[in-house]
C-alpha cells in the first residue's frame, strides 16, 4: 500500500509557536507562581531553571528526534522501534484523552470569566469566591462555556497542521505574551509591588528542602508537555532540515518566560493588596479577580485581559492534546483527519459534560472515591504522566540505538551537536533515575488507594498486551 504523504509544518516559526503553545498551559499561569511562592521564591526558580535547561530540554530533544525519525505519532513511534514498548505510546494517548476529559472545563471557566469581568464580577470583591462556587456548580452555564471552548479546539485541529494548529499558534502565542506583559507592567507599578518582586526573585535558601527539588523537577518536566506524546507527535511533522536541539532550547525558553511573566504579573499585585496566594482555582478565579477589583475602574479591563491570556494558554495546550489522539487515529487506524477530529471531539464532549456536572449535579457520584473531574485529573497528573515520563526517558536512553539518535540530531552529519555525548549520558543514566523519583513520589502522594491501584493496573495490563495493541 502506498504510504500517504504526511502533513508538515509550513515554517520553523509556526512549529516553534505551536510547540511552545503546547508547553504553555494553565499550569504556567497559576501553578508556577504558587510553587515559587511556597518554595523559597527565586531559590525555587533557580532550581527549576536548572532542571528545565538540563532535563526538560534533553527529554524534549529525544521526543523530537523519535517523532521525526519515525514520522509517526506516539504509538506508532514506539511500535516501529520496539513492539514491546507500544504500551508506552498508548499510555501517552490515554493521558492526552483523559486530560481532555477535564481540561476543556477549566478552559470554559476562563472563557466565561472574560465576559464576567464586564458584567459585575468585580463589583463586590467579598462575594467573588461565592460567585465562583455558584458558577462551577451550575448545571448549565459552565457546560455551555466548556462546549464553546472545546468547539474552538475541534475547529483548529480539523484544519490540519499548517492550516489549523500552526496558524493558531502564530496568532495565540504572541497574543499571550503581549497580554501578560501588559498585566505585569500594571502589577509592578502598584504601590508596594516591590515586596512581591523581592519575594519572587530574592533567594531564600532557608526554605529549600528535598521537597523543593522534587517540586522543581516535577514542574520543569510536566510544564513542558513531556511524556504524553505531544512533542513526539509535533516532531513527526518536522522536516529533516530542522535543528532539533536548537528548537527544543527555544521552546523551553519561551515556556519558562511565560511562567516567569505570570509570576511577575501576579505576585507584586498580591503583595500590593496584602493578599495571600492560594493554590489552583482559588488563585486564578478568586484571588486574582479580587486584586483587579482593588484597581478601580481599570481593574475590569485588566481582569478581562488576564482571562483572555488564561484562555489562550489553555487553548494552545488543549489543541496539542487533541492532536495526540487524532494523530493516533490517523496513523494507526487509517482515519481521515476530519473523521478522527469529530469522533474524538464528540467523545470529549461527553466526558467534559460529566466532569463539569461532577462539580454540582453529579457531585454525589464517585469513581473510586473521587468525582469525575478529579478522577481524570489525579489519574493523569499523578499516575499516567509520571509513569509516562519515566518510560520515555528509559526508552530513549536504553532502547533507541545511539547511532540512530546521533544521526537524527545531527541531520545526518550536516549540523553539529557538540553536546551529544553529554546529552546521551544524561538520557541513559541521570534522567531516568530523576524522573523515577518524581514518579514514585507523585504516586505515593495519592490518598485514594483504589484510584492508585486502578491507574497502575491499567499500565500493567497495557504492558502485558503491548504486542497486541
Amino acid at each position: 500500500m502506498e504510504k500517504k504523504q504526511r502533513e508538515s509544518w509550513g515554517s520553523r516559526m509556526g512549529f516553534i509557536m505551536a510547540a511552545a503553545g503546547s508547553a504553555v498551559g494553565l499550569g504556567n499561569i497559576w501553578r508556577f507562581p504558587y510553587m515559587a511562592g511556597s518554595n523559597g521564591g527565586s531559590a525555587f526558580i533557580i532550581i527549576y531553571l536548572v532542571f528545565a535547561l538540563v532535563i526538560g530540554i534533553s527529554v524534549m530533544v529525544g521526543e523530537f528526534a523519535i517523532g521525526r525519525r519515525t514520522q509517526l505519532a506516539a504509538v506508532g513511534a514506539y511500535k516501529s522501534i520496539n513492539k514491546n514498548w507500544t504500551f508506552a505510546g498508548v499510555l501517552g494517548v490515554l493521558s492526552a484523552f483523559f486530560i481532555m476529559g477535564f481540561y476543556p472545563v477549566v478552559g470554559g471557566w476562563a472563557s466565561a470569566y472574560i465576559l464576567k469581568s464586564f458584567t459585575g464580577l468585580l463589583s463586590n470583591p467579598a462575594a467573588i469566591g461565592d460567585v465562583f462556587g455558584a458558577f462551577i456548580t451550575s448545571s448549565v452555564e459552565p457546560v455551555v462555556w466548556m462546549l464553546i471552548f472545546l468547539a474552538a479546539n475541534i475547529l483548529i485541529v480539523a484544519k490540519g497542521i499548517a492550516g489549523g494548529i500552526e496558524k493558531a499558534g502564530k496568532i495565540l502565542m504572541p497574543t499571550l505574551f503581549a497580554l501578560l506583559i501588559l498585566i505585569a507592567i500594571r502589577s509592578i507599578t502598584l504601590p508596594g509591588a516591590g515586596a512581591g518582586l523581592e519575594f519572587l526573585f530574592k533567594p531564600d535558601f532557608s526554605e529549600v528542602t528535598g521537597q523543593t527539588f522534587l517540586a522543581a523537577l516535577g514542574q520543569a518536566f510536566f510544564s513542558l508537555s513531556l511524556g504524553m506524546g505531544c512533542m513526539m507527535t509535533y516532531g513527526s511533522y518536522l522536516n529533516k532540515s530542522e535543528n532539533l536541539p536548537n528548537n527544543a532550547l527555544i521552546v523551553t525558553l519561551l515556556d519558562t518566560s511565560v511562567a516567569l511573566l505570570a509570576g511577575i504579573a501576579i505576585f507584586p499585585a498580591l503583595f500590593a493588596f496584602g493578599m495571600e496566594p492560594a493554590q489552583g482555582a482559588g488563585l486564578v478565579f478568586v484571588v486574582v479577580p479580587q486584586i483587579f477589583a482593588e484597581m478601580g475602574s481599570l481593574g475590569v479591563v485588566f481582569s478581562a485581559i488576564f482571562f483572555i491570556a488564561l484562555t489562550v494558554a489553555a487553548l494552545t495546550s488543549s489543541v496539542s492534546l487533541l492532536e495526540v489522539v487524532v494523530a493516533y487515529l490517523m496513523d494507526q487506524r487509517g482515519w481521515a483527519r476530519v473523521k478522527a477530529v469529530y469522533t474524538a471531539g464528540g467523545i470529549m464532549v461527553v466526558t467534559g459534560i460529566l466532569s463539569s456536572l461532577s462539580m454540582g449535579t453529579l457531585s454525589g457520584f464517585k469513581l473510586l472515591g473521587v468525582g469525575i473531574f478529579d478522577f481524570f485529573d489525579i489519574l493523569t497528573d499523578k499516575i499516567f504522566l509520571a509513569i509516562g515520563g519515566m518510560l520515555l526517558a528509559i526508552f530513549i536512553g536504553w532502547f533507541v540505538k545511539r547511532e540512530d539518535l546521533e544521526d537524527e540530531l545531527t541531520n545526518g552529519g550536516t549540523v553539529k551537536f557538540g553536546l551529544f555525548n553529554i546529552w546521551y549520558a544524561l538520557m541513559k543514566f541521570v534522567i531516568p533515575l530523576a524522573v523515577l523519583v518524581v514518579a514514585v513520589m507523585g504516586i505515593i502522594s495519592i490518598e485514594q488507594t483504589g484510584l492508585m491501584i486502578f491507574g497502575l493496573g491499567v499500565i500493567v495490563v497495557l504492558a502485558l498486551f503491548s504486542k497486541k495493541l
